[in-house]
């Protein structure tokens, strides 16, 4: 049975998913095992391709955890959903790898070390779909 932590990332991944979708691309979720990207996705003529890294949260915590690999895991093609669920109404923040591995912060923290990405950081990347560029028909 899945956690409720997954059963959380799995509504962002296809609520990202149908949003993307719904801007005229093709999107595919990956394996749940693949690490880095949790979508695949092109424009309707396969002239543009990217990956998406979703993070979810079901209430604000001012922040998204990350993977330590996300530091040095940027490229011009792969970029971040941060959603938040709070409220019943999803706020994405699309923001490009490079930012994200800029901007990333580490705790450590009783013999644990977090990574995460602030909600302060991803502000001006609210609804920002363009941050994928426009479909191509």
């Amino acid at each position: 049975m899945a956690s409720k932590q997954q059963q959380t990332g799995m509504r962002g991944v296809f609520l990202v998913a149908a949003e993307i979708a719904a801007r005229g691309f093709v999107v595919s979720p990956t394996s749940r095992s693949a690490f880095g990207a949790d979508l695949l996705v092109t424009d309707q003529d396969c002239r543009r391709a990217f990956s998406v890294q979703v993070k979810t949260n079901a209430t604000s915590h001012g922040f998204w955890l990350l993977n330590a690999k996300a530091k040095r895991l940027f490229s011009p093609s792969h970029v971040y959903v941060f959603v938040n669920l709070k409220g019943g109404t999803p706020e994405y923040f699309v923001v490009p790898s490079k930012v994200v591995a800029r901007r990333m912060h580490t705790a450590r923290r009783t013999g644990s070390t977090w990574h995460s990405f602030s909600e302060d950081d991803a502000g001006r990347y609210k609804g920002r779909w363009k941050t994928l560029g426009s479909k191509l028909n």
